[in-house]
């Protein structure tokens, strides 16, 4: 594998913090639906409804980052992109050009 340019550093360093910033909401979202009720109706079981809440708002965290850091396309490498993970793209994605579509459509 060769070096990073810095704007492939940048680009990583981007997606990670997004990654980041919108776990961290999703938790929070997730957080207050679980435990929000046991603060605002002060329920019983409010102790409970925290620590359920804090879990499942970690494990939101967690697969929210795997889900957007696991959707970043992988760098193309020497083989053109394909090797134990597959290709870094679909090929076909988007049309050659523009506007246009393929004669076999």
């Amino acid at each position: 594998m060769g070096t990073r340019s810095d704007a492939e550093r940048d680009v990583i360093t981007v997606e990670i913090g997004f990654a980041v910033v919108t776990g961290a909401f999703v938790a929070g979202l997730v957080f207050a639906v679980v435990a929000g009720p046991a603060w605002y109706f002060e329920l019983p079981e409010a102790e409970f409804l925290r620590r359920t809440g804090a879990v499942v708002a970690a494990l939101a965290f967690v697969g929210r980052v795997v889900q957007v850091l696991w959707r970043f396309p992988r760098r193309r490498g020497v083989d053109g992109g394909t090797g134990p993970s597959g290709p870094a793209t679909a090929p076909d994605a988007q049309p050659s050009h523009p506007g246009r579509t393929s004669p076999d459509s």
